[in-house]
């Protein structure tokens, strides 16, 4: 059923409110603002209770899909469930309300909480000091292109490349450049690893470092990484690790001991905050012991009992964000770190590693897998068997949301054709897992039995297919000025 405008639901006299008399003197408006922006009167403003409002607004929040709703194994993004118990203390007004320009005196408990988070993120990932200004994993990036620039400058380097694989995020040469750098792609093998061959031939004094996702795109951690690291580290070279798949790695792992000198890490997917929509994110970054003066400042820091913000940071690349960086996502942090413990946060990564190979046992039979490996806490398929029928991987996607799943990424890594690439996280019971694979397997038969049923899916959304592309280069805003 289509759904109506507020406007259109507006019925002349109905009101959600009960207002009080007023007991000051009253204002009026004019002697405040400009005429230009008063409304000479209230005409065309919806007039609701407060039960139509409420539903207008529970019934548009349904019809989007949610990992509240149902599977969302999106790969790359762990979209996986989050504990309420973390909204609900950061929710609380002691840290809600707090206001960022309080003095250092007052906010003692919130410089505790982040001061807590750098230290267990440390010891999680073996870096010696964190970061927590980025807002998010792109930020997070930029902030480590320009500790890598910071430590290069001061030892008078003049380095102008950083290696990527081919596999890589989108963001990562995007921050390479506007940290001032140049990206330069290295191949990766038949096995979905770092093509070691290609990486020598393009390793000289230029390279300022090598950005490097492990566990890859693939969801294949890269076995080789140490000797790459020794390669890097042979020119002075920075070993940045791109911390997006850090789920794979908690209690299994440390950054540090694979030999990377920077990390960031996607708060807002490892630990536990509701992502998607451009936000709330935070993506902070770690660095070994050589790099720590070059941190954005300012620092928070602990002497005796109380905590302060250090600026005193001489070699420091300045600021990444206002104040403290996104607090609430880092008392989400502070939650679930809290509650699992040492021994639940090494229970995440293996029981996402296990769902993940799940899926790859189960549909290996029924899609191709590029890579006949085991894999971490992804897998990625290709849709290039189900291709020969005249359908793509993105009307298997359509499909699925049939089935009240959402899809996971498509055509990405863009080293894999018609990908399909499977992110199922700790989250999911075998029972839910068991329901996505025979949705997939039923639409794998349906592509050869009733290929009309895909090409025209989604049949039970509230918005049927669209034509992207042409969405994307027309977008249509007329609505905003009628």
């Amino acid at each position: 059923m289509e759904s109506k405008l507020l406007i259109e639901k507006s019925s002349p006299g109905n009101t959600g409110v009960d207002l009080p008399e007023c007991d000051v003197p009253v204002k009026a408006l004019s002697e405040y603002f400009p005429a230009s922006v008063l409304r000479e009167n209230l005409d065309g403003l919806p007039e609701l209770s407060e039960p139509e409002v409420v539903r207008h607004f529970v019934n548009l929040s349904t019809k989007n899909h949610h990992v509240d709703k149902d599977f969302y194994p999106l790969g790359s993004c762990t979209m996986k469930y989050n504990p309420k118990i973390n909204d609900a203390v950061a929710a609380r007004p002691e840290f809600a309300e707090l206001h960022p320009l309080q003095p250092e005196v007052s906010v003692q408990g919130a410089l505790r909480i982040i001061h807590d988070v750098k230290t267990w993120l440390g010891s999680i990932t073996g870096m010696a000091d964190f970061t927590m200004q980025p807002v998010a994993g792109s930020h997070g990036e930029l902030a480590g292109v320009m500790v890598m620039r910071a430590y290069h400058k001061a030892r008078g380097h003049q380095k102008t490349t950083i290696l990527i694989p081919d596999s890589a995020h989108g963001t990562n040469p995007a921050s390479v450049v506007i940290g001032g750098y140049e990206p330069l792609t290295v191949k990766s093998t038949s096995d979905g690893l770092v093509d070691l061959e290609d990486l020598k031939s393009k390793i000289n004094e230029d390279v300022a470092g090598f950005m490097l996702t492990n566990p890859n795109t693939l969801g294949i951690f890269e076995e080789n990484v140490q000797e790459i690291a020794r390669l890097i580290h042979e020119v002075d070279g920075i070993m940045y690790m791109d911390g997006a798949n850090m789920n794979a790695l908690l209690g299994v792992v440390k950054a540090a001991d694979m030999g990377f000198d920077i990390t960031h890490i996607n708060l807002h997917k490892t630990f536990s905050t509701p992502h998607g929509g451009g936000g709330p994110g935070s993506g902070p970054i770690g660095v070994v012991e050589k790099l720590v003066e070059f941190l954005p400042r300012p620092q928070v820091k602990k002497e005796g009992e109380n905590y302060f913000l250090d600026a005193a940071m001489p070699g420091s690349l300045g600021r990444m964000h206002s104040f403290y960086g996104n607090f609430g996502v880092i008392v989400r942090a502070w939650v679930y770190i809290r509650s699992l413990g040492e021994a639940g946060l090494r229970d995440v990564s293996r029981h996402a590693i296990i769902n993940a190979n799940y899926l790859r046992k189960r549909l290996e039979e029924h899609y191709d897998l590029p890579f006949q490996r085991p894999t971490m806490h992804e897998v990625v398929f290709s849709g290039d068997r189900q291709k020969k029928n005249g359908l793509k991987t993105l009307d298997i996607a359509k499909r699925l949301l049939d089935y009240g799943m959402h899809a996971p990424t498509v055509y990405f890594p863009l080293i894999v054709s018609e990908a399909l690439m499977m992110e199922p996280t700790e989250t999911e019971s075998r029972e839910t897992l068991d329901r996505f694979v025979d949705a997939l397997i039923e639409i794998s038969r349906d592509m050869e039995d009733n290929p009309e049923l895909l090409r025209n899916a989604p049949h039970t959304t509230p918005v049927s297919r669209l034509d992207e592309g042409t969405a994307n280069r027309h977008l249509n805003i007329n609505w905003l000025s009628e």
